[in-house]
């Protein structure tokens, strides 16, 4: 009898048995370790030092031509006595001369100056007519305006205005007295080349 029952007993828990005893087995083995999450590696944090940019470069904002100043000032009237004495009392011829290398030769020296003189004589405003002129040699030479606007010059020292462009006509290379088309002869002659005359900066 006690034979039968520890028969049936070990054949009721001893399926039992090995399942918990395999579980334990199992559990008991050492596990590997889980794998760590892929992670990105930081970007490496490279300190800026702005002081050690050079200062960003600013290019002028120049135009094509930049103005230039004039040969002679405005006040400088005895560095050519004569042109200072003929432009006080025959400002007309001063104008003419000036007008005729100013306007390339279209316009002679004789037409420009009785123009100038009829002016002065009917309005006495010539001074508006021969800054016009003023004008058009800053722009052939890109000069600068100075020191106020060119019907201020004439209006205020027509004299001394008239007497600045000459001298600045005669530092760029012309002989005034001969002329436009004298100029053309003497540069045949003796090959000097005339002055480039170039239509640039307007007033």
């Amino acid at each position: 009898m006690n034979s039968l029952l520890s028969h049936s007993l070990r054949d009721i828990y001893t399926p039992q048995i090995h399942s918990v005893l395999k579980m334990k087995a199992s559990n008991s083995l050492p596990s590997a370790p889980p794998e760590p999450p892929t992670m990105a590696a930081p970007a490496a944090s490279i300190p800026v030092n702005l002081q050690s940019f050079p200062p960003a470069l600013h290019a002028p904002k120049l135009g094509p031509h930049s103005p230039v100043p004039w040969s002679t000032g405005l006040c400088d009237c005895c560095d050519n006595i004569s042109v200072c004495c003929l432009t006080c009392w025959c400002p007309c011829i001063t104008f003419g001369r000036i007008a005729e290398i100013v306007d390339r030769g279209s316009t002679s020296c004789g037409i420009s100056g009785a123009l100038y003189s009829m002016i002065l004589c009917v309005s006495g405003c010539s001074c508006l007519y021969s800054c016009f002129y003023r004008s058009k040699l800053r722009g052939q030479y890109f000069l600068e305006e100075r020191p106020c606007t060119d019907c201020c010059v004439h209006c205020c020292c027509e004299t001394c205005a008239l007497c600045q462009e000459y001298r600045q006509l005669q530092n760029q290379g012309f002989d005034l007295s001969i002329g436009w088309h004298g100029n053309l002869e003497r540069q045949k002659g003796t090959g000097w080349m005339a002055p480039p005359v170039q239509e640039g900066m307007k007033s």
